[in-house]
């Protein structure tokens, strides 16, 4: 099995003794993900679906997740350029361990929480996502609430399988780029409205049995670009890549494979500009930061310390024919996160 194992059978994601089938990659879920193929006790177990929507000057992100012994439901909302500003509030509830049943699948189902502050749900629809959100006191005693549209036509995504050095042990994992958002977020008495010519939402669909420590990285951007569709989504630390990487190119819903990419980060700060390298040439770019999106959590046993650091990025992305697509101030994210837990 070589470097960068592409995955095109459909089966199992797990065996008898709950490791992965066949570890590697995928343009769609070719793993059938079974949660009581699981060897792991319940508590270890993580599932969770996260969407980001970015519109012109503003981000929105919600997270549904069932991580075992902790439920962790949040919201994100972002300005920048005028008014710099960032709120994440979240929601914690105690050993879910599966009661919220979330989707054992990405393209179908319901995801969904409820408590007296937070209303929040995502469908999945023939062609399009849903993301309905009610947040309360969401921030200074005002309420945000959305209701946004994705367009998924039929498109490639970036689907990975990889084990962690550990049996029992592993990360699942979807990404899906470049889907045309349209809707709006209302944060207290504004309402940002997204347009599908401009602005796009990225889910990333996770479940899994991760081992207690762990440091990732993660970047992710879209762009319309003279009416094509691009994206990517560079990362690692997820497990043992030795099968294959997450590094992907999206150019019109197809999906352009990339070898290793490096996060260059400055070692006294998020805010300075970073750098991006890849192993193959095909992915070779600055990244300026705008606003980092700083979450820290230490309850001992759980820690958690979060850079999501959204900025802007210049450079070139090589796809599979050789075409270079240039990236010219395209707004993104990229992210360093280590959690216990």
């Amino acid at each position: 099995m070589g470097r960068n194992h592409e995955v095109t059978k459909e089966q199992p994601l797990l065996n008898a003794e709950g490791n992965i089938n066949e570890p590697g990659w995928a343009r769609k879920q070719v793993w059938r993900y079974n949660r009581n193929a699981i060897k792991a006790p319940a508590f270890r177990i993580k599932e969770w679906d996260y969407y980001l929507v970015m519109g012109q000057g503003f981000a929105a992100a919600f997270t549904v997740s069932d991580d075992g012994y902790i439920g962790l439901q949040s919201v994100s909302f972002l300005q920048w350029g005028d008014l710099n500003r960032q709120v994440t509030r979240s929601q914690i509830n105690g050993f879910p361990m599966g009661s919220m049943k979330l989707p054992k699948d990405s393209s179908e189902g319901i995801t969904y929480f409820k408590d007296k502050d937070l209303r929040i749900r995502f469908d999945a629809l023939c062609g399009e996502r849903r993301i309905r959100c009610v947040y309360e006191d969401f921030a200074d005693g005002k309420p945000l609430k959305c209701d946004i549209r994705l367009a998924q036509p039929e498109m490639d995504s970036m689907v990975i399988a990889t084990p962690w050095d550990k049996a029992g042990h592993f990360y699942y994992n979807q990404k899906i780029n470049t889907m045309r958002a349209s809707g709006y977020v209302i944060f207290g008495d504004k309402r940002f409205e997204l347009d599908p010519k401009t602005d796009f939402g990225t889910l990333d669909w996770g479940r899994g049995v991760w081992t207690y420590d762990n440091t990732w990285y993660w970047g992710s951007g879209n762009a319309d670009i003279d009416g094509h569709s691009f994206g990517f989504n560079i990362g690692y630390g997820f497990g043992n890549t030795k099968a294959a990487s997450e590094n992907a190119l999206f150019y019109d819903g197809k999906l352009h494979k990339l070898d290793d990419v490096e996060f260059h980060i400055p070692e006294d700060s998020y805010m300075k500009p970073w750098k991006f390298t890849s192993s193959d040439g095909r992915f070779e770019a600055d990244f300026t930061p705008v606003m980092d999106r700083e979450a820290n959590m230490d309850f001992k046993v759980i820690i958690s310390d979060q850079h999501q650091v959204f900025g802007r990025i210049n450079g070139k992305a090589v796809l599979d024919d050789s075409t270079v697509i240039e990236m010219k101030d395209m707004m993104c994210f990229a992210e360093k996160v280590h959690n216990k837990y």
